[in-house]
């Protein structure tokens, strides 16, 4: 189940809890039908006949606006406000919603979300959140150094930029005078310098290292008018150079094998009271970075999770641009075409694609148990509604009665809802498929008075 869960996370990013929550039914309907003295092999058979059938159901009722543009953002909107209407950010769905697919819509295609950077600063409310087009590296310009670099040319480095000391563990030093020891300084001196002037030889105007940068060559750099910023977080540096179109590099010597990132401008901005370093311009023109704030670094914790699920969505989406409607229309409507299919089935497996059926309509119930309504009521609705051909209705929570899905821009990704009903339906035969758990005799405890 947990492994269903990450799979259905690590695929398409949201659907998580659908997918447990539809296997754990599945699997009680399973256990009821084996109680019957029905075996386990004919109802895998009938659950991957419902599953086929459920998802050709599914199929024929999707609609794509990819060709349009305005009608497919309009589509990623509703998309996106629905998946997040179950997590922190439901209250300013629509604000965020607008952001995710702002930064989605700049990968032009890609699922690649690592050019879209997050960034949490705690203070201001989660309205303040924004999107910034480019680059931001939560770090300080140091003293005495260029505040503004336009035309940057820009070298990534993982390097050791502090004093270089003989670092053998054990090793000891012995001198007869202190003239000695000024004079390994010196040589320490001296050793750093060169490899100063190897950097700087590299025709650049910003150096980015994921280590410390001690006084002495972060004042050389200073000398020379380069950028030197220290300490970057790996995270930080990977993805810098990946949107600069640089490569990291760990040693000097050779100049023209080192390959560059560039962007048009670096400066110093201001969020709430940090200062970060903001680069704009960058190669990768799809890069940006979504500023989270909020009160408390919990708040952006579960808030930044909740941004993830609705990117993941949207990228897929993105992708495979079919859409259906949500708020347990899908559910009713497999449901009724696996009903209709448990009817005309003769034999045993019949019973199991009618088990099936009972495990989808779960799904609809528990939307209403979640938001206190009569979910037997609303599920008989639902059911009644359903008969209709082309009915569009679905759970409205907000009312606690059925509603028109499509009015009320209630939208899910189609492949998202394939790959809950695919997951949660293998997921089901896999463990059906067990004859017999052994498990070790829990360990005696001895008493302790």
């Amino acid at each position: 189940m947990v492994d269903i869960s990450k799979v259905q996370d690590d695929e398409v990013g949201d659907g998580t809890t659908s997918v447990v929550v539809l296997a754990g039914e599945l699997l009680r309907e399973a256990e009821k039908l084996v109680a019957t003295k029905i075996h386990p092999m004919t109802i895998i058979s009938g659950y991957r006949m419902a599953a086929e059938c459920a998802r050709n159901a599914l199929e024929q009722r999707v609609w794509d606006n990819k060709a349009n543009s305005e009608s497919f953002r309009f589509d990623l909107m509703n998309i996106a406000m629905t998946t997040l209407s179950s997590k922190i950010l439901a209250q300013d769905k629509q604000h965020f919603a607008s952001l995710a697919v702002d930064a989605v819509m700049r990968l032009k295609g890609s699922t690649n979300l690592e050019s879209i950077q997050i960034i949490k600063k705690a203070g201001g409310s989660l309205k303040d959140s924004f999107l910034d087009e480019g680059f931001i590296l939560d770090k300080k310009i140091g003293v005495g150094q260029p505040k503004r670099i336009e035309n940057a040319k820009i070298l990534v480095a993982n390097t050791a930029m502090d004093t270089d000391k003989i670092k053998i563990y054990g090793a000891r030093v012995r001198v007869d005078s202190m003239a000695k020891v000024a004079e390994i300084e010196t040589a320490e001196k001296d050793k750093m310098r060169k490899k100063v002037q190897k950097i700087i030889a590299h025709g650049i105007n910003c150096f980015v290292n994921r280590q410390l940068i001690y006084n002495f060559p972060e004042e050389l750099f200073a000398d020379s008018g380069i950028l030197a910023i220290e300490h970057a977080d790996f995270d930080g540096i990977e993805r810098l150079a990946l949107v600069t179109g640089g490569e990291i590099a760990s040693t000097f010597d050779n100049p023209e094998s080192v390959k560059l990132g560039h962007c048009k401008l670096i400066e110093e901005i201001m969020i709430g009271e940090d200062k970060l370093i903001h680069f704009s311009g960058v190669e990768m023109g799809e890069a940006c970075t979504i500023v989270l704030r909020g009160a408390s670094f919990h708040v952006l914790d579960e808030a930044e999770r909740s941004l993830h699920d609705a990117l993941c969505v949207l990228s897929q989406t993105v992708q495979d641009s079919r859409v259906i409607l949500g708020g347990g229309w899908p559910e009713m409507l497999m449901a009724k075409q696996v009903d209709e299919l448990a009817r005309r089935t003769p034999g045993k497996k019949s019973l199991a694609i009618d088990a099936f059926a009972h495990a989808l309509r779960a799904i609809p119930t528990i939307i209403a148990d979640n938001a206190g309504l009569d979910s037997a009521d609303l599920v008989a609705q639902l059911r009644a509604d359903h008969e209709e051909e082309d009915t569009k209705t679905g759970v409205d929570v907000i009312t606690g009665a059925v509603g028109n899905m499509e009015k009320l821009g209630i939208f899910e990704s189609f492949k998202v809802k394939q790959a809950v009903l695919l997951s949660a339906t293998e997921a089901a035969e896999m463990i059906l498929r067990v004859d017999e758990i052994i498990s070790c005799a829990p360990r005696k405890r001895e008493d302790r008075m």
